[in-house]
């Protein structure tokens, strides 16, 4: 799995004037907590680009000092006027404690009701998950393969090893649909049926 290495400091001064100074400096104050103990920090505001503005699943690993802290994103707070990143929570993993997250979905094989001219549609991108750290990975495959037209593929259809769904399992996640020109052809059979 794909893991970002991010550099910080330790933060000792807390509070608006202490955290408006951290920020005035290019950095983003963030909080690490799920662990032992809770760290806050900042880092250069860069550090986190490919970490936030991203669909995929990374792992964060955050080095202050001498430790290191192996995290997963949990939660990001932008300026209203500026929509520069202005806080980050991490949660820091532990291997015996389940954790909560979002992983992307990724559609693998080729639908037949695509192949008999449908339009797949995905209705949600990723599925909320509980699961041991060991178990977390970048995405859920979601096979297509016996997809057919105007089916669905359900939450609840979905088998994933060692991790547990937490949405309701009877949300779609993807569809066929009909097309206009594939309708426009059935209502022509049709008519040139009943003229028979």
């Amino acid at each position: 799995m794909k893991t970002i290495t991010i550099e910080g400091q330790l933060r000792s001064e807390y509070g608006k004037k202490a955290t408006r100074q951290v920020r005035s400096e290019g950095q983003v104050p963030c909080v690490i907590y799920g662990g032992a103990e809770t760290v806050s920090f900042s880092a250069p505001a860069v550090a986190f680009k490919t970490l936030v503005y991203t669909s995929e699943f990374q792992l964060a690993e955050i080095k202050l000092g001498a430790k290191t802290y192996r995290c997963v994103l949990k939660d990001l707070q932008f300026d209203t006027v500026t929509d520069e990143l202005s806080h980050i929570d991490f949660l820091e993993l532990v291997e015996d404690k389940p954790v909560a997250v979002s992983l992307p979905i990724k559609i693998v094989g080729q639908s037949e009701g695509v192949k008999a001219g449908g339009k797949l549609v995905v209705k949600i991108k990723a599925l909320k998950v509980k699961a041991l750290p060991k178990y977390l990975r970048e995405n859920i495959e979601v096979n297509i393969d016996n997809l057919d037209l105007n089916g669905n593929i359900r939450v609840e259809d979905v088998v994933a090893e060692n991790i547990e769904i937490t949405n309701s399992p009877r949300i779609p996640i993807a569809s066929v649909v009909m097309t206009r020109q594939l309708r426009q052809e059935e209502a022509a059979n049709e008519k040139d049926a009943k003229k028979k």
